[in-house]
């Protein structure tokens, strides 16, 4: 059973995605457009926030600035586009048993590692088998599911894997780097861990590593070059120079100071410089992490929450525009649903809640839900006020949206008293225990693109899992299980469409916003283009088509549109 762990999102990243585009004066005639063409050679020099750790697909979970790089120099079975569906990287090809439990996989045959050796089925089977050992390294949850999955080799080119039970979203699984097992194959995974050839990778991704740039003997850099052996289209770039910055202020000033031509992402404190640069595009994407009001709808002191119109009047009653634009900078979007919007699950006709007062003020009489008197500043039905506590994680950011929140519901009329917490206690303790009445969290949903929303509103999961809210809908159930098994994409996109429709229309908990991700990149760097993302590295989605222009070429287009537009 696929587990998905609660995290707390502490740093809301942002942006504005900027293109140049060239367009003639229209009164002059057909419309011109000046672009210049992809060219192979050039070399991007990127400001990656964050140090060097281990250059090992398997030892990076929790460093995103490894997992960077090792997008770059490794491949996984698939890769995802960017709506989260899975297609081919080493993988050319595969096929699926009729009972959804047995996975074939077809490895291009042409696909080399980086000394020039074949890429195998058994180097899959070794990645795999070397995951199982990861304890503290990777997600004890994840180690649990590879576990219970039997892999083997069915020739030099085929791979296969069996579950011990159906579940749709398994493809979601196989983007991980593969090893090569020349290389690895005689070490025990603590063996891997103190290895010095993770800091001297061979993979098979559209770069190698060719050399470490050495502050004294600290490692300030990379230079990463163009993979001869790819089994895919060469990418443009000859070559990507990684410098590591410790924030990024200062991979903003190493920009500035013409060091770099990129940075891998942008904080609140160096938004607004970066957004003055002539010459610096921003890029933005959806984080895969949806804050949200859990409410518990099984508590007998909060019984107010089970009625579904008061739920949607508290959902009204949220300024979250207000609460984008004063506390996270403008730097999220709203969310509408317990999906993720760009993914290919997304539901976009799902019906979705404006900031309304008044409306909600309405909604609230009409439930009979009155101020008793001109002195009352709380609504109460048969001497029962809306009043409850609203638990929040113990950081700053949290505490002023929450704040926010508790000022538009007083605005109604609504009561909330606000309890801030540790993360660990609020999540392993509160709500595992049940022990709460409402709760500001945020739902991290990264690295896997299939939404599964399963864990968290399957009426299976209300007493032991993460059904937090207790929602207890048998339809919507039925709808989560048969996603589950169900291995025909058009099929599985309808029943959660279902899924979303339902829960539109019985808010069991309040969809509040999904924070943004931006780096920024020198207008010289063309051919980038990004999708909603699951993890940072997911930046680097279509690399092989990034590509430099020179400067003249640049100073050219811009005369070109000028003169058009004369």
């Amino acid at each position: 059973m696929k587990k998905i762990r609660w995290q707390l999102v502490i740093i809301f990243l942002t942006g504005l995605v900027v293109g140049i585009l060239l367009l003639s004066d229209t009164s002059t005639g057909p419309i011109q457009m000046f672009e210049s063409q992809p060219m192979l050679g050039g070399i991007y020099k990127e400001g990656l926030v964050g140090n060097i750790q281990r250059l090992n697909p398997l030892l990076s979970y929790y460093n995103n600035a490894d997992q960077d790089v090792c997008r770059l120099i490794y491949s996984g079975l698939i890769k995802f586009d960017n709506r989260g569906l899975p297609i081919s990287d080493l993988a050319i090809g595969w096929a699926i048993s009729m009972d959804g439990t047995s996975y074939n996989f077809a490895i291009d045959p042409s696909a080399k590692w980086h000394d020039g050796q074949p890429v195998t089925a058994d180097d899959v089977v070794f990645t795999y088998q070397m995951l199982k050992q990861g304890s503290g390294y990777l997600p004890e949850d994840l180690i649990e599911f590879w576990n219970s999955i039997e892999i083997r080799s069915i020739d030099a080119n085929t791979v296969q894997f069996v579950l011990e039970s159906a579940y749709a979203p398994f493809l979601d699984y196989l983007s991980v780097g593969i090893l090569p097992k020349h290389i690895w194959g005689n070490m025990t995974f603590s063996q891997m861990v103190e290895s010095k050839v993770n800091i001297n990778p061979i993979g098979s991704g559209p770069f190698y590593l060719d050399e470490l740039i050495l502050n004294g003997s600290n490692i300030s850099g990379l230079i990463l070059r163009n993979n001869p052996n790819y089994y895919e289209a060469e990418p443009y770039l000859e070559a990507i120079e990684i410098y590591y910055y410790a924030d990024s202020v200062l991979a903003f000033q190493a920009y500035q100071q013409g060091l770099v031509d990129g940075i891998s992402y942008l904080t609140t404190d160096v938004l607004e410089s970066a957004l003055v640069e002539p010459d610096l595009s921003l890029y933005t994407s959806r984080l895969p992490v949806a804050s949200m009001v859990m409410l518990n709808l099984d508590n007998n002191n909060v019984d107010f929450f089970q009625n579904v119109n008061v739920r949607k009047a508290l959902m009204m009653g949220i300024n979250r525009s207000r609460i984008v634009n004063n506390v996270l900078q403008g730097q999220a979007i709203l969310a509408n649903g317990p999906i993720l919007s760009g993914n290919w699950a997304y539901y976009e006709n799902i019906s979705k809640f404006e900031y309304d007062s008044f409306k909600a003020i309405e909604q609230l009489k009409n439930e009979g839900y009155v101020l008793a008197n001109e002195q009352d500043q709380v609504r109460s039905k048969d001497g029962k006020t809306i009043n409850f506590t609203m638990l929040y994680p113990d950081d700053d950011q949290h505490r002023q949206i929450a704040e926010a929140i508790q000022r538009d519901w007083a605005a109604i009329n609504v009561l909330v008293n606000l309890e801030a917490l540790p993360y660990d206690e609020l999540i392993n303790g509160r709500l595992n225990d049940r022990n709460y009445e409402a709760a500001l969290i945020d739902l991290n949903l990264s690295n896997v693109p299939d939404p599964d929303p399963y864990p968290f509103w399957d009426q299976t999961q209300v007493s032991t899992g993460q059904n937090y809210s207790q929602w207890n809908n048998r339809v919507v159930s039925q709808y989560l299980e048969t996603a589950r098994v169900e291995t025909d994409q058009t099929e599985r996109e309808r029943l959660y469409r279902n899924f979303q429709v339902v829960f539109a229309d019985e808010l069991p908990a309040l969809p509040l916003f999904n924070p943004v991700y931006n780096f920024a990149v020198s207008v010289r760097v063309k051919g980038i283009s990004i999708g909603p993302i699951y993890k940072s590295s997911d930046r680097f989605q279509n690399i092989d088509s990034w590509y430099i222009v020179s400067r003249a070429t640049l100073a050219e287009e811009f005369t070109n549109q000028e003169t058009v537009n004369q």
